[in-house]
């Protein structure tokens, strides 16, 4: 009798978790993609995204997903101005994040980890370093449960999620920077000129269309290493290219967050110097202070510094905007 209990329980156990598994990939076949284009717009790898949606919520299972498509456990805090539904997690009735369907969960998870400075320094991990993420969220707070990121590494594993953010990188790197024609080489330092991007300019001096033209691939602006990136680049996709760390791509080009390119843009992928290559640059129509420290290759707290300026400034057409000073040290 007691033999024929064991291989029931035994039976049941392994029943049991075969239906796990079944609910868990069912879970990754349909949520894969969703997880691959947040990583595409903000930078968090689709295997840490998959596998906090599998523990969170059960593979979709859990009640608090149920009742309310909160798919990471995501309570309210004091910043949600959305609506609510209580749960018990740490503590009685707990007020957690309620979403009208999974992609607007899975959106709000990014941004969550993107925008709060907690979770700032993983975003200078390499994408594909899932065990760095696992830790470093479970450093920042995300959960209390003392094998968080082991469970996360654990599931990463056992289901090879990594491979999932490896084929996001993939469908990243299928954007391609635009070539046209060369016009007009300018004074820049060209590593490949096998073609060249053309980008229309405005000088309100001379009154007419002028060319201002930029190679493809990598060159050097004010000795910095730079590339030309048309509509639809994903930044994530340069950081994954030039093998940096995405965090270090959204700083060296003074950005806070990063996204698939809304219009053609000079993206560094070397640290910009504090000195231009010259004392100051002429204001064209419509050149916010950003621009021209793209345009420069200076960093853009030091046009601040120099000029007595902020950041999101308009300068008036026509101005000097100094670029340099003396042996001065500005911070």
């Amino acid at each position: 009798m007691k033999k024929l209990l064991v291989l029931f329980f035994a039976a049941a156990t392994i029943s049991a978790k075969a239906q796990n598994n079944e609910a868990v990939n069912a879970y990754i076949e349909q949520y894969r993609q969703l997880a691959i284009d947040e990583m595409i717009r903000t930078g968090v790898p689709a295997s840490i995204t998959l596998a906090q949606g599998i523990l969170e919520s059960n593979a979709g299972q859990g009640n608090l997903t149920q009742e309310s498509n909160n798919h990471f456990g995501i309570k309210c805090k004091l910043d949600w101005i959305g609506e609510v539904v209580y749960h018990d997690d740490d503590a009685r009735h707990e007020c957690f994040r309620r979403y009208n369907t999974a992609e607007a969960s899975y959106r709000d998870h990014s941004d969550f980890l993107r925008n709060r400075p907690n979770y700032a320094a993983l975003f200078g991990l390499e994408i594909t370093d899932y065990r760095g993420w696992a830790y470093g969220l479970k450093a920042a707070g995300y959960a209390t449960n003392p094998v968080y990121a082991k469970s996360l590494i654990s599931t990463i594993e056992k289901y090879s999620l990594a491979e999932i953010t490896i084929a996001g990188l993939q469908q990243t790197n299928q954007v391609i920077i635009a070539a046209a024609p060369v016009k007009q080489q300018e004074q820049y330092a060209f590593e490949n000129t096998s073609a060249i991007v053309v980008e229309p300019i405005v000088n309100q001096s001379l009154a007419k269309q002028e060319t201002k033209v930029y190679p493809e691939g990598v060159f050097t602006i004010n000795q910095t290493k730079v590339v030309y990136a048309k509509t639809g680049t994903s930044l994530l996709a340069l950081a994954n290219k030039y093998n940096l760390a995405y965090g270090r791509l959204l700083a060296f080009n003074d950005l806070n967050n990063g996204d698939i390119l809304q219009q053609p843009a000079l993206i560094y992928i070397e640290k910009k110097p504090k000195r231009g290559s010259k004392d100051y640059h002429i204001v064209q129509p419509n050149e916010k202070l950003y621009d021209i420290a793209q345009q420069e290759g200076v960093q853009l707290q030091s046009l601040v510094a120099y000029n007595n300026l902020q950041k999101d400034n308009l300068p008036r057409a026509g101005d000097k905007i100094i670029l340099r000073t003396g042996n001065k040290k500005l911070f």
